[in-house]
């Protein structure tokens, strides 16, 4: 099985966003009053969009944008084939994304997740994320979230000297 990361397009994202796996399409759905799967890819590609790829067919989205100065939300999403990915997203995240978010003059980097996802609140911690507050009736239905985040106080493993060779990395098809 080859995975590969490559850089995002509408295409593969509206692929992905259409065929969520039942986690994600329940922490996307009470998040957004109105959706569709392209309309979820267009707003996906704001700022780094990257996707994974299973043996050429698109299964995971992630990246991250840019909020307003300084504040930028991470987010991630994908198929029933996601779970495969992950060992390749996080290495990504560590070596790329990460810092080119940082090169950019991030302070802080938020992301929320359904507080029944527990697989997703695992992966946060596993990514270095600190949980700082359970987001109680986020959810257009009331569902609870929490509340992670990146700050650049917490970047110790973040080189920003090697940030522009991370950005040149993420054109290589093969990163």
């Amino acid at each position: 099985m080859t995975l590969r990361i490559i850089a995002a397009t509408l295409r593969d994202l509206s692929y992905i966003a259409a065929n969520l796996r039942p986690e994600d399409r329940a922490e996307t759905d009470c998040q957004l009053d109105h959706w569709s799967p392209a309309l979820l890819a267009l707003t996906a590609l704001q700022g780094f969009a990257y996707v994974a790829e299973l043996d050429g067919n698109p299964e995971a989205g992630f990246g991250a944008a840019e909020q307003r100065s300084g504040l930028w939300i991470a987010w991630s999403w994908g198929t029933r084939r996601m779970r495969r990915c992950v060992p390749g997203i996080t290495a990504h995240f560590h070596a790329v994304l990460g810092p080119q978010v940082a090169a950019r003059g991030a302070w802080r980097v938020e992301a929320r997740a359904l507080a029944a996802n527990e697989l997703a609140l695992r992966w946060l911690g596993r990514l270095g994320a600190t949980q700082r507050c359970r987001l109680p009736g986020y959810g257009r239905n009331g569902e609870d979230f929490f509340l992670y985040d990146w700050t650049r106080e917490g970047w110790n493993h973040v080189s920003l000297s090697k940030a522009a060779g991370a950005e040149a990395a993420a054109t290589d098809p093969d990163h």
